[in-house]
Parts: C-alpha cells; structure tokens; sequence
C-alpha cells in the first residue's frame, strides 16, 4: 500500500505542486462515443444491494495488485484523418468503441480502459458466457497467429480465460500488426452484455498480462499521431426520463485534442517519474460543501474510464461525508457505501497537483435511491491491499464532468471544462452511430518475442467489473 492518506479539515489550501503545460492542439482522429438509469425504476432493494456489491467487489480486485516487466509491441502506420464511431451502455455504466480484427477485418465492440492494459475478444469457441455476443473467429482470419499461450482475467465475481494470439487491428483509421490480443473462451456469465464482445486497455505496458504493448502505446511511440495524447468527453444520462438502454455519450479524440468540446485551457498534471503504469496523479485536496480536505502526505489517484465510480480509503470516505448534513454508512447489504438525504444537493470537487478544483454534478454524486428519501453516494470505501496497489480509483462518476487527456510524453493527465458544445450533445435517442471498419493499411509488426515468467508481484487483477453488475 502506499502511504497511509489522512485528509484533514483545512482552512486554506495546502503548497500546490507544479503542473504541466498546456500541448498544442491539432486535427486528428475523433471517435464518437454513446447511457440510462444505473438502476431500472423496479429494482428492488436486494436487487441494488447486489449490483453495488459487485462494483465494489470487482475495483477492488482489480487494483490489488500488479506487476511490471519487458514488452514488446506491433508496428504502426500513420494516417492523417479518418473516425470510428463509438457507443455508451446503460445510463453511463460503460464506454465501448468499435475496432476492427483481422483479415479480412470484422468489427466488435470493445469497452474502453484506462485502468488496464490488455486487449482481449470472445472467440467463436467460447463454451461459456459468450452466447449472446459476437465472436472472433481467428480461423478465418489470415493474419492471425496462435502463440499456444494461456491467457487468464480475474475478477471479483468470476473470470474470463483462453489464449494469446496475434493479428491485425484497427480503430478509428489506426492500423497495428502482430498486435496481441486474448482470445477468450471462458467468461463468466454476464460479464459480456451484448453488443459488447471485449476490453481494450488503455493504460502502460508495465500493467499488461500479456506482457505485450497496448494498441495505444504503439501508436504514441512510433509517433503514429499529430500528438502523443487522447482524450475523453463522455456525457450524462443517468437519471434522464426516457433514456434508452444505449445513447449517444461523447467521444474518444486519439492524437488531438478537440478544442470545440473544452473551454479555457488544459490543465495537465505529471504522473510522477517511475510510475507510469497507471495514469496516476497527486490528489491534493478534495471539497465538500464549502470545506477542503487536503492531502496530508503525497497521495495518487489513478484516472480509470472503465470505472464507473470513485473510491478511496475508508477514513477519508468517512471524513467526506461527515460534512454532508444527514450522512452515514448505509446499513447490511451496503458494506463500504454511505446513504445521505436525496434532497440534499452535495457539493464535492476534486484538487489534482497544483491546478484548479474540478466538481462532480450533484446528479453525479447520487447513485441509487433506496426509498424513503435516502440516496446512496457514488463515493465509497475502497481500501485496497498489496504495497503497490492505488489509494484512490477515479471513474466516470468523475470524468463526465471534465474533457480528459491522456499524455503518453510527457506522462501526464490534464482536465479542461466543457464547453456548452460539449454539453449539448446528449439528447435522448438520437441516431446511433453504426460500426465502422475503416481503411487504415497495416503493416507488418514483430510478435512477443519473450517468454512471461512470473514474479510473487505479478498478479494483477484485471476486470472492468461494470458489466458483471448490471443484469
């Protein structure tokens, strides 16, 4: 674990800790991206019980532990336009994109994470958990190469396992060769929701399984892109009346940032030197009602799309609430999560390095209503085990509130408000953007070339766990 956070009531901000500067924009290739209520109007009280017990459950596990190692990576060609779109599932749980596998190249939908760094797919020999999605078939694909390597994911409420192989993929006008990919053929039930048949990490190469590097990472680091950054706008539909099981919910920007979806500037901050595995930053203080919270000791927290709430140690979970009026832990059933008063606007902000406070919309911050007035808070007790595991876990609960980038060099994450353009996009049913395959050429790359010996550290948990908790 790292060191042990205090976040202590303060009357004025603690010393700020130097940032990054702003990039230069450019034109690059955007990805649309597409959510409802968390919980359907007749969900019962077990039913949200067992549903926020599975997204503690799986975040959990999937930062417990993780481990670091040599990589090895496909080649990447670079082209200047092109846009595939993307989808988002189920009232902001999840943010899936379109890639491409293969030759002849079919489409699958992909959830998009920055908090893992392994690619993985259902194969046409899935025997369990893969029934209702689309599937790869490798047999048909004449670039696919089987390295006879297992390939396992575990998560809190199951596990997906099969083998690693190679192939050719493509997003959004991007083209990588040899990259590596699991191909699975054991999932747990419900872990896959049509019409999503897999994950793409898009974190460091230090935290793949696979020990092969990310689809994104290729990219950035054969200078493939006008700028070695992406960036997420995601939109909000939780709790909007007449929201659909898939709405239209932002977009993903790979090599550019898109200045009509931002205001003002970006605000980076640096993942500090040696640590870049997860895209984590200095937390340095945290608001709730008026009150600030600062950082007594150097703290990080890792910036996770494919979360979909936040979580932190249970005595700065507790200090947060203990400044909302009516607050407190929820009772049996809710174990790490605390109730608070539905007609209580909760006013929370978070502080990263030395640039500004970004809020969380009080929409955001309420959950699940539980009857009786009382509402379950999106900020829960998340404490973590193993000496390298993260302090905090910030998920969408979050990010839907800022413009995102991903700084591949230098390592950074920066935040920017959005702009009214932002804002406007989403709108209850409107058309779904379709998958696209694209026309990226792709040459050939080199595969894995060594063999994965584990140490007693490497044993990282990788789940995007949302999935698993919706039914």
């Amino acid at each position: 674990m790292l060191p042990s956070i205090l976040f202590a009531l303060a009357a004025a901000t603690t010393p700020l800790v130097s940032g990054s500067p702003t990039p230069t924009r450019s034109s690059g290739t955007s990805i649309r991206l597409n959510g409802r209520s968390l919980f359907p109007d007749d969900a019962t009280d077990d039913d949200i019980k067992t549903k926020l017990a599975s997204l503690g459950g799986n975040l959990r596990d999937k930062y417990s532990a993780y481990g670091s190692g040599d990589s090895t990576s496909g080649s990447a060609e670079r082209r200047g336009i092109g846009e595939n779109k993307l989808i988002n599932q189920n009232a902001d749980t999840s943010y899936f994109g379109t890639i491409a596998v293969g030759t002849p190249a079919t489409s699958f939908n992909v959830i998009l994470d920055t908090g893992s760094a392994d690619l993985w797919v259902a194969s046409k020999n899935c025997i369990t958990g893969c029934g209702n999605v689309p599937t790869f078939d490798s047999s048909a694909s004449s670039t696919f190469k089987n390295l006879s390597t297992p390939f396992t994911i575990k998560y809190g409420s199951g596990g997906a396992a099969g083998s690693l192989g190679t192939d050719s993929v493509q997003m959004a006008g991007f083209g990588v060769a040899g990259q590596t990919l699991g191909v699975v053929t054991q999932v747990t039930q419900k872990l896959l929701q049509n019409p999503v048949s897999g994950l793409m990490g898009l974190a460091f190469s230090t935290l793949s399984t696979s020990r092969s590097m990310p689809f994104w990472q290729t990219l950035a680091s054969t200078n493939a892109w006008n700028e070695p950054l992406m960036a997420f706008h995601l939109t909000r539909f939780s709790g909007v009346s007449g929201a659909s099981k898939l709405e239209v919910g932002g977009s993903f920007d790979m090599g550019f940032t898109n200045t009509s979806l931002y205001s003002g500037d970006i605000s980076f901050v640096d993942i500090p030197n040696g640590s870049e595995s997860f895209w984590q930053i200095p937390l340095t203080q945290i608001s709730v009602q008026g009150n600030n919270l600062t950082a007594a000791s150097t703290i990080l927290a890792v910036i996770d799309t494919g979360t979909t709430l936040v979580g932190g140690p249970a005595q700065s979970i507790a200090a947060i609430y203990s400044n909302i009026p009516g607050a407190q832990q929820a009772g049996a059933g809710y174990e790490g999560y605390w109730q608070y008063p539905c007609d209580t606007q909760v006013d929370v902000a978070f502080k990263f390095g030395d640039g500004p406070s970004w809020p969380i919309d009080p929409a955001d911050f309420q959950l699940a209503t539980i009857g009786g007035g009382i509402c379950i808070g999106a900020l829960f007790e998340l404490d973590l085990s193993g000496s390298s595991s993260p302090d905090w876990i910030i998920g969408d609960t979050f990010l839907k509130n800022v413009y995102s980038v991903f700084r591949y060099n230098p390592a950074s994450v920066g935040f920017a408000s959005l702009s009214s353009t932002a804002l406007s996009v989403a709108s209850v049913d409107a058309p779904l953007p379709s998958a696209s395959i694209g026309t990226a050429s792709v040459v050939s790359g080199a595969e894995p070339t060594r063999l994965w010996v584990p140490t007693l550290s490497v044993v990282f948990a990788l789940a995007f766990g949302l999935l698993s908790a919706l039914s």
